[in-house]
């Protein structure tokens, strides 16, 4: 039976230099390849106990070949910046008739399935999920409808993102619903929080 959610994964094809990039400037880009990697296994394996139709999209070509061959439909983003992306991402897999959708990206070592699972619960009750990061960004959205407006005018890679995006749900009297919060990868200074994953 077709699944009636859908799960949208984005990640960044694994060209070194190109991932991690913050991370690699103190680590350098072998090392922040090497962690980029561990984030995708875990991230992969997380998605693959979720029942829901599965999309990776790519920052740049769909590989042919890779750890996301076995059970995920590929795409690529396509758009000017990250909202735009997302924006694209949601708009497509609501138009075919996937009553939710949540797109979480590969930076969250602590991202689980139950936390996916509610993602998609706590949908039933409201129009938004969001899981806030630490840095104040967020790790995870999820709509039952392409609010674009979630996207738009938003300074991406800051730490008012989820706050400001609180701020349109409110503005536009959407409900939502917050995950608790987690802690991204990005600087070396988060490594610890790998680590502490066991991963």
């Amino acid at each position: 039976m077709q699944p009636s959610f859908a799960l949208i994964i984005f990640v960044k094809n694994l060209v070194p230099g190109k991932v991690k990039t913050r991370l690699a400037a103190t680590v350098g880009n072998d090392k922040a390849l090497e962690v980029y990697k561990h984030l995708l296994q875990h991230t992969r394996e997380v998605c693959q106990a979720i029942d829901a139709h599965r999309v990776v999209y790519y920052s740049g070509q769909v590989e042919e070949t890779d750890l996301w061959d076995s059970g995920f439909e590929k795409a690529r983003q396509h758009g000017n910046d990250l909202g735009e992306r997302m924006k694209n991402a949601f708009a497509q897999v609501l138009a075919q008739g996937y009553t939710k959708a949540v797109v979480i990206g590969t930076d969250c070592p602590g991202i689980d399935a139950q936390l996916l699972d509610t993602a998609f619960d706590a949908l039933e009750e409201s129009d938004v999920v969001i899981g806030p990061a630490f840095d104040g960004g967020y790790y995870l959205l999820g709509m039952k409808a392409p609010h674009s407006f979630l996207f738009e005018d938003i300074a991406w890679s800051t730490a008012t993102v989820c706050e400001t995006t609180l701020a349109k749900c409110r503005q536009h009297q959407l409900g939502y619903h917050l995950l608790p919060p987690l802690h991204d990868i990005d600087e070396e200074k988060d490594l610890v929080h790998l680590q502490a994953t066991g991963k």
